[in-house]
């Protein structure tokens, strides 16, 4: 018998655009809960944003919304706002759960939990103080963009990946979790609030940068490729390809001198230096010597020569490749962690499950279309009859989908 998924029972409304809360909850649907996100009826200021398939679906969309329910409600009926306070109230021992980054008072903890006063209510939020900020605001903000790029680099430089939206996301699932468990033993629900900023500032505390500053009274400097702190850097290879190289202990990099031939080079640089590169201090502030006396021995190499040198060592090296390469080369088809789904609008293509590989997670299952769901939510969760379900759309106070329509004229 296979086993339940770590968060069947638990439901989970979804009140969101965008990247962090709609990560929050695809983390929690990916490990079983029902998560059913509530658009407004034509879909949030997110419904269209690039990357676009050929049939103008937001790849973007579909990949933040894999395996949840979707309903679209009219927010500017009261009506529609007291659809969501039934669903709330609705929704069982494990609901009561609403996860958000709109601002609107009626949305808020104090008007909700008069609904249910066990609700566990998370906002997202831009800074602590209800100020407004997206992820490439906070990044500008927290100085990382002048400490990336190469040294001779005067301007900033962002990061593609909205490192600070993923983070806020994956808190935003932790953070529901343990009030949950919270609530599960003692009956109280909880008013959330998650900052962006914040989770910045923590994550940037967490790793030094916040008190390397305050002990040395100087910003990190530009490096570019290479490693702070220690010995890592890209190198060109002969066949104009290139490869990052980490040394992060003793043996990693005596196994790379030996692989290369420069043992006898670097031991006798460690004496004219007085330096021992079995220490990652030295190596980082000899790393312009080390890389320079590395990179003829890499510019000599084809990739196969270099990835053959390189087996059977505790080198840590990879070849930089694009996207491109990764979907046709066989590691999207090879990781078990990818399985190909239909995805309305988009069609087959092999998406990701949870990287959590644990007992009942099952693989990636496609998002639904916009208001998809709407119709079997209300009748399942709030027992609306098809009649119900027909006069709420005539008075534009829920969306759904024309075959849904359809089907409910039917069946009434």
């Amino acid at each position: 018998m296979s086993a339940a998924a770590p968060l069947d029972g638990l439901t989970v409304l979804e009140v969101s655009s965008f990247v962090a809360a709609p990560l929050g909850g695809l983390t929690l649907a990916q490990l079983g809960a029902d998560v059913i996100r509530i658009d407004p009826v034509g879909g949030a200021a997110d419904l269209g944003r690039w990357p676009l398939a050929p049939s103008g679906t937001s790849l973007y969309w579909t990949g933040l919304n894999k395996g949840k329910r979707s309903v679209t409600l009219n927010f500017r009926d009261p009506a529609g706002r007291g659809l969501l306070g039934e669903l709330l109230a609705a929704s069982g021992p494990g609901g009561g759960i609403l996860l958000t980054n709109a601002g609107q008072d009626w949305l808020g903890y104090p008007a909700l939990a008069r609904i249910r006063p066990d609700l566990i209510h998370l906002q997202i939020q831009g800074h602590r103080d209800g100020r407004p900020a997206v992820d490439y605001t906070v990044n500008a903000a927290m100085g990382f963009p002048l400490m990336t790029g190469p040294e001779e680099l005067a301007g900033p430089v962002n990061h593609v990946l909205p490192a600070w939206d993923v983070a806020c996301g994956l808190y935003a699932a932790v953070g529901l979790l343990a009030a949950e468990r919270r609530r599960a033993r003692t009956g109280a629900g909880s008013a959330i609030t998650l900052a962006l900023a914040d989770v910045a500032l923590a994550v940037a505390g967490h790793l030094g940068f916040l008190a390397e500053v305050q002990v040395t009274g100087t910003d990190r400097p530009r490096i570019g490729n290479h490693l702070y702190g220690g010995l890592a850097r890209d190198f060109a290879t002969a066949d104009g390809e290139r490869v990052m190289v980490v040394v992060l202990t003793r043996r990693h990099f005596a196994d790379l001198a030996a692989a290369t031939g420069l043992g006898g080079v670097f031991a006798e640089l460690e004496r004219l230096l007085g330096a021992d590169f079995g220490e990652e201090g030295d190596r980082y502030r000899h790393r312009q010597v080390i890389t320079a006396l590395l990179e003829p021995w890499f510019a000599d190499r084809a990739l196969a020569e270099v990835e053959r040198d390189l087996a059977g060592t505790s080198v840590l090296w990879s070849r930089y490749r694009h996207f491109t390469e990764l979907v046709t080369d066989g590691t999207l088809a090879a990781s078990p962690l990818l399985a190909e789904i239909d995805q309305p609008g988009v069609g087959p293509l092999l998406a990701p499950g949870s990287p959590l590989a644990t007992d009942g997670t099952t693989g990636p299952r496609p998002a639904p279309a916009l208001g998809e769901d709407t119709a079997a939510v209300l009748t399942g969760l709030l027992g609306r009859s098809a009649a119900d379900i027909q006069l709420l759309t005539e008075r534009g106070i829920i969306g759904v989908r024309a075959a849904d329509q359809e089907e409910n004229e039917c069946l009434g």
